[in-house]
């Protein structure tokens, strides 16, 4: 999944794609280089994000999804980033395909039922105000990701449109990030496919002690320690090198 933000302030790439013109090429770009799916968002989520109205939100993502499925070299499907269900309904109706909601259809639960009208899976993250666990926090996420899931499934969608995401950078310390990188595999209990979105985040970051443009290797770390957990869909900035990097791993976990 390649990650293409329409926003002026996103905390790794903002203003570099808030034009449709720029947003095509690199949507394009990523396509090329073999992302499976673009996703397009119109509103910063980075640390201390300040929220944006529906109507610019809609104004920014609307005019990129509508120019990419009528593009003729653009042949893969869009999920909208959004936790707002008239986004979502917005952006379904003009061809994306994939609902990913940061806040796992609980901000606005009406998402739920405008991704069961359009047979759209949905891409459930885990989130929550704040960085304080009373209990253990595996434990914690699994109870979230069930509310999400009774959710989706009280609007109307299969278990098959189903996938989770831990949410890296959501709710979580740097630290806690990095405790939960190999805890991976515990979510599985669930039952759900699981995407992983540790792209150029904070806590590779403080590993490195790099800004967001200089953390490809160590999200392609990242990338590569997901796959061995059994992650199925990486969310990344940078295609091309984090492909490459889990088709190995990929190839070489399946052979065992």
């Amino acid at each position: 999944m390649g990650i293409l933000n329409v926003t002026p302030d996103s905390f790794s790439d903002g203003g570099k794609f808030d034009t449709i013109e720029h947003a095509i090429e690199q949507a394009l770009e990523m396509a090329d280089q073999g992302a499976d799916i673009i996703d397009i968002g119109g509103e910063s989520t980075r640390p201390g994000f300040a929220e944006v109205p529906l109507e610019l939100e809609i104004s920014r993502v609307l005019p990129v999804i509508e120019a990419l499925v009528a593009h003729p070299e653009f042949d893969i499907p869009i999920s909208i980033d959004t936790y707002k269900a008239e986004t979502a309904r917005c952006a379904l109706m003009a061809g994306a395909e994939i609902v990913n909601d940061i806040w796992g259809l609980q901000r606005e639960p009406e998402i739920a039922r405008v991704a069961a009208q359009f047979d759209a899976p949905v891409i459930i993250m885990h989130n929550q105000n704040g960085t304080h666990y009373e209990t253990d926090i595996v434990d914690s996420m699994i109870e979230f990701f069930e509310k999400s899931i009774a959710i989706a499934k009280a609007a109307g969608i299969p278990d098959q449109s189903i996938m989770l995401d831990p949410g890296f950078g959501f709710g979580k310390t740097s630290e806690q990030n990095i405790d939960l990188m190999p805890r991976l595999h515990e979510l599985h209990v669930l039952g759900y496919p699981l995407l992983l979105g540790t792209s150029r985040k904070s806590m590779i970051g403080k590993i490195l002690d790099l800004p967001p443009q200089e953390r490809m290797e160590g999200t392609v770390a990242t990338s590569v320690f997901g796959v061995v957990q059994g992650v199925e869909v990486i969310r990344v900035h940078d295609v091309k090198e984090n492909l490459r990097a889990v088709k190995v791993m990929d190839a070489m976990t399946r052979r065992r």
